[in-house]
């Protein structure tokens, strides 16, 4: 089995596996689930463990990540990557689990920088992500109740899968690389950034900000990325 065959199976196994523990094995959802979703969404997060809010918000941060890598990936696919990542701000890695199985290796980048590409590879976008992230973390961590939080990760399905989407997402994220240091002329071997990528957020959020922006090719036509994509 070569290893585009071998990577999209991969994928599509974890997304399987991802998808059958989550509605089959993990703890039963509690009947405070709703109300603690809308006060998430509502920003009313008084009583709420602070470990709890940081993860949800860090959890809104992910997918601004990933589409600072995808969008640039997604031109010249079979398969558009924005539907995908429309797709995880509600859900995550289920949704971007998927297009790691569908995509082709794409290590080139052709065509003109639209309003929107040149957004998503600001290093202005990289600087305010990553100062979100860091002062969540330090939000939940120095005002969290851990015992607290270990206990709603046993018994409340909200909490567990959402913790494992934020692994999922974070495994997902080296997959990604090579190409993306290719479209740039960075070194797609570079050890550094390999190990790098790895920290849970930070390591990605910190290669946004390093990385080489996009040049434009003046001998292929425009890309077109949607609007819709577009925050």
């Amino acid at each position: 089995m070569n290893s585009t065959r071998l990577r999209r199976w991969g994928f599509g196994l974890l997304w399987l596996l991802f998808v059958v523990y989550a509605f089959g094995f993990a703890p039963p959802d509690s009947p405070e689930t709703a109300t603690m979703i809308a006060r998430l969404v509502a920003g009313d997060w008084a009583s709420l463990n602070p470990l709890v809010v940081a993860l949800f918000n860090l959890m809104g941060i992910w997918p601004m990540v990933y589409g600072a890598v995808l969008l640039a990936d997604g031109c010249g696919q079979r398969v558009r990557a924005w539907p995908f990542l429309a797709g995880s701000f509600a859900v995550g890695a289920f949704a971007l689990l998927p297009y790691g199985a569908l995509r082709d290796r794409n290590p080139t980048f052709g065509g003109n920088l639209s309003r929107t590409l040149r957004f998503w590879d600001s290093r202005g976008l990289a600087i305010a992500l990553n100062l979100g992230a860091i002062a969540l973390l330090a939000y939940g961590c120095a005002w969290g109740d851990w015992g607290d939080f270990l206990q709603q990760w046993r018994t409340s399905r909200f909490i567990h899968v959402m913790s494992l989407d934020f692994v999922a997402l974070s495994l997902l994220f080296p997959a990604l690389l090579p190409d993306d240091l290719a479209r740039r002329g960075m070194d797609q071997n570079s050890w550094l950034w390999r190990a790098i990528v790895w920290l849970p957020l930070l390591g990605p959020l910190t290669y946004l900000m390093a990385r080489s922006r996009l040049t434009e090719s003046s001998d292929s036509p425009p890309v077109p990325v949607p609007p819709s994509t577009s925050p």
